[in-house]
């Protein structure tokens, strides 16, 4: 779908937000609208078309504008909101929604005085709305995202990456340097090396601790692809497994494979995670899944919609989202799986292709 396609759809949805025009403010949402990558700009989209509508960013990026957004009008301005607030007085746009979930306080006061009685209302969520949906072009990204990721695990593996005596630093920084070997412009977020008792642990930063021989090591990470993320779990055991490190994984996979199979257009996303989260109940280890399944990628390696059991609206298809249950005992180790898939008539597209059957290395 391309950008004028995008804010053709938002200006759908401005007559029921009862605004004349909305202003962006989110470098997130304006680069979906626009594709435009600058770290300062604020776009106005106006219900009477592209004509009167405007991108604003400053002298930096004038010539970085004019190539990436060739189909809309730049302001080149400092303070980019203020400056298309201002215009609106020329337009005519006596209501003019905004971010109220991204503008601060003092940021909503200075629109207030620039506006000259235009008069703000909130309008919060309304891109993320539609990039819920990810068109064809961005599921193709995705889907390098996430092979750039497996193939940087499959080489980190293929030449003893994971073995006792490394640390979770090095092994973190080996996996995000494969990464970008195989077309990553780096990692999707901080990457996870979880070892030993730290696997019970669900957002571990790599530390220098070793890794050592009958460990349960979690690796989470992701690749960041034309500003695309992707996300994947795997956990791995260091040596022959345990009969309780094996109990756990099974049990994780299971409840894994639960929350894949509910991923239909329709169900409620509280829905799949109970699918997911009744397995867990039914082994009486609910107290031991700590957060919610999973969440939308895209953009933002976390997005709407969130499956969790305080999970609003239902999945449609062409959502991408993240399937991630875990187990976790505190001082003991824990198992988390965790696979990205596009929502689909029929079965789930999976995204992450790294084997999910227990790695004993």
């Amino acid at each position: 779908m391309s950008s004028s396609s995008r804010r053709a759809a938002l200006r759908e949805l401005l007559p029921a937000a009862g605004v004349d025009a909305v202003l962006l403010t989110d470098l997130v949402n304006i680069r979906y609208l626009t594709g435009f990558t600058g770290s300062n700009a604020a776009l106005l989209v106006h219900v009477d078309g592209d004509s009167h509508s405007r991108l604003c960013t400053d002298g930096r990026y004038r010539v970085q504008a004019a190539a990436e957004v060739p189909d809309l009008e730049t302001v080149i301005d400092r303070p980019c909101a203020l400056a298309l607030v201002a215009w609106c007085r020329e337009w005519g746009v006596d209501r003019l929604g905004f971010e109220s979930d991204s503008v601060t306080v003092d940021g909503h006061a200075a629109l207030v005085e620039a506006g000259g009685g235009v008069e703000l209302h909130r309008a919060p969520g309304l891109v993320q709305r539609l990039r819920t949906v990810k068109d064809d072009g961005e599921i193709a990204t995705l889907r390098a995202a996430c092979a750039a990721a497996d193939a940087a695990l499959a080489d980190l593996m293929a030449a003893g990456g994971l073995c006792p005596g490394r640390t979770e630093r090095q092994v973190a920084l080996d996996l995000e340097s494969r990464m970008r070997d195989h077309g990553a412009t780096g990692p999707a977020f901080e990457t996870i090396v979880a070892a030993g008792v730290h696997s019970a642990v669900p957002h571990h930063s790599p530390t220098d601790t070793q890794l050592r021989a009958g460990d349960l090591v979690t690796l989470d990470f992701g690749a960041l692809v034309d500003g695309y993320h992707s996300d994947m779990t795997r956990t791995v055991v260091l040596g022959p497994a345990a009969a309780w490190q094996r109990e756990m994984y099974e049990l994780v996979a299971a409840a894994q494979a639960a929350g894949r199979a509910a991923l239909t257009p329709g169900t409620a996303t509280s829905d799949v995670d109970g699918a997911a989260r009744s397995v867990v109940d039914a082994a009486g280890r609910g107290a031991e899944f700590v957060h919610g399944l999973g969440h939308g990628v895209g953009l933002q390696i976390h997005e709407a919609p969130a499956l969790a059991r305080t999970g609003t609206g239902a999945l449609a298809a062409g959502m991408v989202l993240t399937v991630e249950p875990g187990v976790y005992v505190e001082g003991r180790g824990g198992v988390r799986i965790e696979d990205t898939l596009v929502v689909r008539d029929g079965e789930p597209d999976l995204l992450t292709r790294t084997s999910k059957e227990l790695l004993e290395l």
